[in-house]
Formats: structure tokens, C-alpha cells, sequence
């Protein structure tokens, strides 16, 4: 450690103002000072500029150390166990700038006005895990703490169909907001060993459009403008794969359910589906579309569908007849009536949990009822920057951008990083709990809630 820098006192019998006129003295010497290093660094010549750069250092370097003598000789005044404890998080620092050093104890103790034993007792505890640990690590203002990934890991193990981004959107519509890597990263997923392809642009991702015969797009503009309608078989747990040729069973009842689906593009709001023991016909579709158009209260502008038997004649004359311009998507081109073929796939997923397709026709029909209104009324989407098509379609506020939980006690709300811009309910800190309520007989489709907790 070098030495104090010595101080002079000033001689008896100087005037009053000796005091005040020394430190004018030493202001004007540094407005000269920096008119002369300014010119040097605007030199042309670099020995110059090397020479300022260098005299700014070392005059910075002897303030600092001035600085700091001042500062040690205030502590220095009190006892040893009375001084000031420093943090967990300035512990660690200390120990950190020993080792860029290369003190010895007795050095750090000296120049953190501390004493030898107590250097040497947090080297022996640096290792303790922990809120409790001697030395800690400072925590980022950002992180979230250990109850946060309680939380996702709870609603990933009770659907285990949600991604990552669902995750987000569902805990964001109760007020827990959270970036969709974030989530993952709370998971603890183990990190591929290498990165998978780009997957393909999600459906839900596209605008609401659907290609026309004529090449011509369709666009949803507004709620009832566009909806799109589809047929599917979903299999029961009797399955229909036979063994020879063409491996599979005739497509009816018992061995399958046809699935008549009618979607509004604009909001992704499900509007009807209905099950059939066997292939409908055109009548059974239009009368799945009469009793979808008394759920919107209106008849859309335009139907998208594809070339099948059921959307011809009899579905063009219904068309004719509600003033409906009929478009259809190419066939054998994937995704021309993506978002029907979207909610179908997320249909097979979600909608039957662990107890597999029922083989009743009432518990069948039950069962895609409590799915669609599920699916219209609680399950954030993509495509609709995490809001839900019953949101969507009656024009109600998005619910992940009323309020925000925030347990991080230190996160500053109002940085610029500190999106979305929603206020915050409560203080910060809080401890949350997670609330999930299901229909009856369908623990897999919760309803998310959080609840501030002492």
C-alpha cells in the first residue's frame, strides 16, 4: 500500500480569505490544464495525443487516491467491530478483486479497513449455497425468482401440449409476464447438441387469408367477414388400422368420429363442431353452417373451403342463398385452408386428454363443446399477439395488457425494458400463487389465474 499523501498545513498568520483563494487557485490551474490537454489531444502529431492521454490518467489516478484516503480516514476512526458489515454481494467483489491483484489477507484487510480473520472466514465460506451464504453472487434486477419456475413447470405438467409461447401468453393473461425464452429456460430443458432447423412459419403467424380459385386473396378484416370450414376424421380408442390392405377400417362409427369445424378467420373464434358416425353430406353441412351462423348472428361475407363432395351443389346453392361468395382452396396444396386445418390439429391435441376419443355420441359431441368454448374463451394465440378469439371477436380488452404481477423485487417497471406497458397491481416482490380451474371431467384444460400470497 503506498503512502498517505502527505498534508501540508497552512502557516499561522496568513489572511482570512488564504483558504478560499487556494482553491480558487487550484480551480483556475485546472481550467488551464484542460485548455492545454484539449489542445493536445486535437494535435496532429500522435506522440502529443499520447503524451495528454497519458497526463489525463495519471492526474485522474492521484484524484481517486486522494479520494479514497479521504474516505478511509473517516472509516478509519471507528473500531474495527463497529464499522459497517458489508453485503453478501460486496463480498464476493472483494474476494474477486484479491484474486486480480494477487493480495495476501493481511492486504485486503488493510485496504478494505477489515481485518485479516475476516478475509480469510469468507475464502472458507465462499461456497455456501443459498439466501442464507456468507458471500453471494448479486442478483440480477431481472431474475425471476425460484417460484416463478414453480409456476411453469406445474402448468407444463398439467398440459403438456403447451410450448413455450403458450406458457407465456397463458401466464400473461393473468398478469405474469414473461418472455417465451424465459419460460423455456425455467423448464430446465437440456440444450440440444445441436440447433434445430428453423421450423416452418406457424399458421397461426400467417395473415387470415385463404388463396381463391381465381389466385386472387381473401383477407379477414373484421369479425364474420371470412370463415373457413373443414371436414376430419378423428379416430376413437378403438382405432381403424387394420393390418392389410389399405390398412385401414371402412372410416365410421365406431372405429372413427367425422368432425365438421367452421372457423372465423378474423378471430380464430370456433363457431361450430359437431360429430358424425359417418361422412356427412352437403344438407349435414349446411345445417352445421345455419347453426354457426346463429352463433355469430350473422352469415360471413366469404366461405373458405376445399373441393370436397359435401362444399359443391347443395353448399353453393346455401352460399347463393344467404348472399355468401363461396372460395376454395387448391387442391393438394398444403395450408390453403390453414387455419381450419390449425384449430383441427390443435383439436386432436388438446381436446381429449388422457382418456382418449369416447366412443358415445353424446359424450362425444359433450366433449368438443367443452373444447370449443376452452379453446374460444381461455387459450391465448399466437396469431393474435396472445389474445383469445372471444377477445378478438367482440372486441373486448386484451386481458394480458390490463395489469402485470411482478415478483421481482427490484425490476424497475418503468425502464425502458420493462414491456409491455401495463401497470403494475400491487407492490413488487409479490409471492404468487398459481390457480387453475378445469371443466368438469377435464383436468387437461385449465383455466390460469395467479394469486398474491403473504
Amino acid at each position: 500500500m503506498p503512502p498517505p499523501t502527505p498534508v501540508i498545513p497552512l502557516p499561522h498568520g496568513w489572511p482570512e480569505h488564504a483558504k478560499s483563494a487556494l482553491v480558487h487557485a487550484v480551480a483556475l490551474a485546472h481550467r488551464g490544464l484542460t485548455i492545454a490537454r484539449g489542445w493536445c489531444a486535437d494535435s496532429p502529431i500522435e506522440r502529443v495525443r499520447l503524451k495528454a492521454e497519458n497526463a489525463r490518467f495519471q492526474a485522474e489516478v492521484a484524484l481517486l487516491r486522494d479520494e479514497l484516503e479521504i474516505k478511509d480516514a473517516r472509516m478509519a476512526q471507528l473500531e474495527p467491530p463497529k464499522r459497517p458489515h458489508y453485503p453478501p454481494e460486496m463480498r464476493f467483489r472483494i474476494l474477486t478483486h484479491r484474486a486480480a491483484r494477487g493480495w495476501n489477507a493481511e492486504q485486503v484487510a488493510t485496504r478494505f479497513q477489515i481485518t485479516g480473520m475476516t478475509i480469510a472466514n469468507w475464502q472458507t465460506r465462499i461456497d455456501e449455497q443459498g439466501p442464507d451464504a456468507l458471500v453471494q453472487v448479486a442478483e440480477p434486477v431481472n431474475r425471476f425468482p425460484d417460484l416463478v419456475a414453480e409456476l411453469v413447470k406445474r402448468l407444463k405438467a398439467t398440459v403438456p401440449t403447451m410450448g413455450k409461447v403458450r406458457i407465456a401468453q397463458v401466464l400473461a393473461r393473468a398478469g405474469l409476464h414473461l418472455a417465451p425464452s424465459t419460460a423455456e429456460r425455467l423448464l430446465a430443458r437440456p440444450a440440444p447438441k445441436r440447433p434445430p432447423p428453423s421450423p416452418p412459419p406457424s399458421p397461426d403467424s400467417k395473415p387470415a387469408a385463404d388463396t381463391a380459385k381465381s389466385g386472387r386473396t381473401v383477407i379477414a378484416r373484421y369479425p364474420n367477414h371470412v370463415w373457413g370450414a373443414d371436414l376430419t376424421v378423428v379416430p376413437t380408442a378403438l382405432g381403424f388400422w387394420v393390418p392389410w390392405v389399405p390398412f385401414a377400417a371402412l372410416q365410421q362409427w365406431p372405429f372413427c368420429w367425422w368432425v365438421v369445424v367452421v372457423v372465423d378467420h378474423f378471430s380464430r373464434r370456433t363457431l361450430a363442431a359437431e360429430r358424425f358416425a359417418e361422412q356427412p353430406s352437403a344438407s349435414e353441412v349446411c345445417a352445421v353452417l345455419d347453426r354457426a351462423r346463429s352463433v355469430a348472428g350473422a352469415a360471413p361475407k366469404y366461405a373458405v373451403t376445399d373441393k370436397g363432395r359435401q362444399f359443391q351443389g347443395e353448399y353453393r346453392e346455401w352460399c347463393e342463398r344467404h348472399q355468401v361468395r363461396p372460395r376454395f382452396g387448391a387442391i393438394g396444396k398444403h395450408g390453403s385452408i390453414a387455419l381450419v386445418e390449425r384449430f383441427i390439429r390443435a383439436l386432436k391435441r388438446e381436446a381429449f386428454g388422457s382418456d382418449g376419443v369416447p366412443l358415445g355420441f353424446e359424450a362425444m359431441q359433450a366433449v368438443l363443446d367443452r373444447y370449443v368454448v376452452w379453446h374460444t374463451r381461455d387459450r391465448p394465440h399466437q396469431g393474435l399477439a396472445g389474445r383469445t378469439p372471444l377477445e378478438v371477436f367482440e372486441g373486448r380488452p386484451a386481458a394480458h395488457l390490463q395489469f402485470r404481477l411482478e415478483p421481482r423485487a427490484r425490476y424497475p417497471a418503468r425502464a425502458p425494458c420493462a414491456a409491455p406497458r401495463v401497470p403494475v397491481r400491487g407492490r413488487r416482490g409479490a409471492k404468487l400463487e398459481l390457480v387453475m380451474s378445469y371443466p368438469e371431467g377435464a383436468p387437461h384444460l385449465p383455466s390460469v389465474s395467479l394469486r398474491r400470497v403473504a
